[in-house]
């Protein structure tokens, strides 16, 4: 449902995009370009068994570490706890042959590897998109990964991975395939220290930077207010010296990080279409948006604490999150309500 959700949102609210903008926002493709502005990532060809995996829903299985590292703690069953799941004997047709889980030696290696040379600890990312909406379920509460295992587990629970496995074109005008010939596992250099206010999701139209929107929404940080002026002018020359024109398509977003020091990071490249949040903005109003000079660029942020935003950490519109008063699914609510109400005979 939320799939076709999607679907309809992106033709009324975004530019049709072509499978072409689609490829050149996935990671492999630009990190090689803009590693110099960006943080330090290793990329990884994934096999075809592996994408199989993390594309089958009916698989409940996480791999077995052949390094004996894994991302959820083992239980020993007591002695008594054991006798209570004691059954008759089933007959062989009721007997039933258990999965055995998958694994992944080879891939496990290069991974393993990988995570020591960047430190010990690294966020994983699919072809466009990172696990968050599936943070909750890690052992830290986050993205870090310490193993193959901990990455495993995220992919495998993730709704953002599952688009990219099989959605990933569907707001594309001359899409003729559900997904790419090959995936990519990024491993990006996990940071402790940033600090989730420092973050900015920036929208380009025709080579254009219109937009720029606090990337955090759920929290209100004072602090940004002071900073306001300078972070919207360190952000608008870092895209005039290091991506304007130089990025492979003319309408796209990006994220970036900026430093205590203004220096500004590259995160990510993310299509310009309904599959990107537009966070602070609609994408009715940056269609609409006329193209202007450069110091036309509107900067928002959570101006106070009434202006945070529900927890837009998946890439659902904002109208099927809202549940405030008068919204779509405050309405659907009350007419449930009522539905559900016994009749009174008068």
């Amino acid at each position: 449902m939320l799939v076709a959700a999607l679907a309809s949102f992106s033709s009324v609210t975004a530019v049709m995009m072509s499978v072409e903008d689609i490829n050149n926002c996935q990671i492999q493709e630009w990190y090689p370009k803009f590693k110099s502005v960006s943080i330090r990532t290793l990329i990884h060809e994934l096999p075809e068994s592996f994408v199989e995996y993390l594309d089958d829903s009916g698989s409940l299985h996480l791999p077995i570490s052949i390094m004996n590292k894994d991302a959820l703690p083992k239980r020993m069953p007591k002695r008594e706890d054991a006798d209570d799941f004691v059954t008759d004997e089933l007959s062989d047709d009721e007997a039933e042959i258990p999965s055995s889980p998958p694994s992944f030696p080879d891939l496990e290696i290069e991974i393993e590897s990988s995570i020591d040379s960047l430190g010990g600890a690294v966020f994983p990312k699919l072809n466009w998109s990172a696990p968050k909406d599936a943070a909750w379920i890690n052992a830290s509460g986050n993205l870090r990964c310490a193993s193959f295992s901990e990455i495993a587990l995220l992919l495998k629970s993730s709704d953002s991975i599952f688009h990219d496995l099989s959605h990933a074109y569907d707001c594309c005008k001359d899409k003729t395939s559900s997904r790419p010939l090959k995936f990519f596992l990024a491993l990006r250099k996990w940071c402790p220290s940033l600090k989730p206010e420092m973050e900015f999701r920036c929208f380009v139209n025709h080579n254009l930077l219109i937009g720029v929107s606090q990337r955090e929404v759920t929290t209100f940080y004072p602090s940004l207010l002071d900073m306001k002026h300078d972070l919207k002018v360190s952000i608008q020359e870092f895209f005039m010296e290091n991506l304007q024109g130089k990025f492979s398509s003319e309408s796209y977003t990006f994220d970036v990080y900026v430093t205590k020091d203004r220096r500004v990071k590259l995160f990510d490249f993310n299509p310009w279409c309904a599959s990107t949040l537009p966070l602070l903005f609609s994408w009715e109003e940056l269609a609409a948006k006329p193209i202007e000079e450069p110091e036309m660029v509107e900067f928002r942020i959570i101006e106070s604490p009434h202006g945070i935003r529900p927890g837009l950490k998946t890439a659902v519109p904002y109208d099927y999150l809202d549940t405030s008063s008068g919204s779509g699914w405050d309405q659907f609510f009350q007419r449930f309500e009522e539905l559900q109400s016994p009749s009174v005979e008068v």
